[in-house]
């Protein structure tokens, strides 16, 4: 409990925050991109990241996950998710307690307020909104929570550029919540765009931001669909297996990451030199690998909708994430994308295009 002295003291820290607040505009908003992971998933993943180094190529998307603080009168935390439609209130007490409601934005809220005000806690409302399902495999749960800390460091004015925002993203779920990931999607968050990712020991991260010509983008765009096979999976389950498979020393599931990270260089090249047909080359190849790191990576369900994809006329696909459901990426000539779109709307699943996003995590007041 807080001496007379130390509860004074956190009154004036409040009151002179709130003024500020009250000055430079009240409320403030933020939004990060989802991620389509191109190649290399899985690599970025202890233990295989630790002891063979990682690498990943992916590209963020026009779908975000928004949050919007702003100061509250009374002595309470509130938290929203409107897509999810939750809504908890708690005393404005640190920590907030994990108890499976809300429990990222709880663990970035507890993680600001210990790391930057001494655990004491802030009056505030905070809410959140996703434009993708969970388990839609864009990388939806580690953009919320960069998203969230993007908004509470244009409100604090924290000292935090793009790769301590990543990084503390990471550390936030894998380390204070525990959840089993890997460590691109809070990368591709916050830098936005088309980025080949290196991931290294001791969490060491190289993002190499790379300069795709227009014309290759908009052919990439043309040809891009993106069809949810209405199975949302809890990816921290497959991963752990992954990485049970890896220290197991599993020569399957070791080739395969190996195989993985190939892919992602050779993607990389295939964009730089505006080769689709390469390009489609390594998707195809990547998800042939990725199927052996995991049994649970893939199912009936998913290699039907991929059946049915190239029967109709795509190219190539594989799902984005780690797998289990979610969203399938497939590279369909533009020529075809009415019959493919038609072929798996007759099979019940929903295909559509999107636009590729330059623009990282941002906030701004309101």
């Amino acid at each position: 409990m807080n001496t007379p002295v130390e509860t004074a003291a956190l009154t004036r820290d409040i009151a002179s925050l709130r003024a500020g607040a009250a000055l430079r505009g009240a409320r403030v908003r933020a939004r990060a991109p989802l991620r389509l992971g191109l190649a290399g998933g899985g690599t970025d993943v202890s233990p295989y990241a630790d002891l063979h180094g990682g690498a990943v190529m992916n590209v963020t998307i026009d779908r975000f996950v928004y949050c919007s603080i702003e100061w509250l009168d009374s002595d309470e935390v509130v938290l929203e998710s409107s897509d999810l439609g939750q809504r908890h209130a708690y005393p404005a007490t640190a920590p907030l307690p994990i108890d499976g409601r809300l429990d990222l934005p709880k663990a970035v809220y507890n993680r600001v307020m210990r790391d930057h005000f001494g655990g004491r806690a802030l009056p505030l409302r905070l809410v959140t909104y996703s434009e993708a399902p969970a388990g839609s495999g864009l990388g939806s749960s580690s953009t919320l929570v960069v998203a969230v800390l993007q908004a509470f460091t244009e409100l604090l004015s924290l000292p935090l550029g793009e790769y301590d925002v990543a990084h503390l993203a990471y550390l936030i779920e894998r380390v204070d919540l525990g959840l089993h990931g890997g460590r691109q999607d809070q990368y591709a968050a916050t830098f936005g765009g088309f980025n080949f990712m290196e991931f290294r020991d001791g969490d060491a991260v190289i993002v190499n931001p790379l300069r795709i010509k227009r014309e290759v983008i908009n052919e990439m765009e043309a040809q891009t669909l993106l069809c949810f096979s209405g199975v949302s999976r809890e990816s921290a389950t497959i991963i752990a297996e992954q990485s049970r498979n890896v220290q197991a020393g599993s020569a399957k599931s070791i080739e395969a990451m190996h195989a993985l990270k190939a892919s992602a260089v050779a993607m990389k090249e295939a964009l730089l030199k505006g080769n689709l047909v390469a390009l489609a080359d390594s998707l195809r190849v990547g998800w042939n690998s990725k199927r052996d790191m995991a049994s649970g990576i893939s199912n009936d369900h998913i290699e039907n909708a991929m059946r049915i994809a190239m029967e109709a006329g795509a190219h190539a696909g594989k799902v984005s994430g780690a797998g289990g459901g979610g969203f399938i990426m497939l590279l369909t000539p533009l020529e075809r994308r009415p019959a493919v779109i038609t072929a798996l709307g007759q099979a019940g699943f929903r295909a559509e295009g999107c636009r590729f996003t330059a623009e990282g995590a941002t906030a701004w007041r309101i």
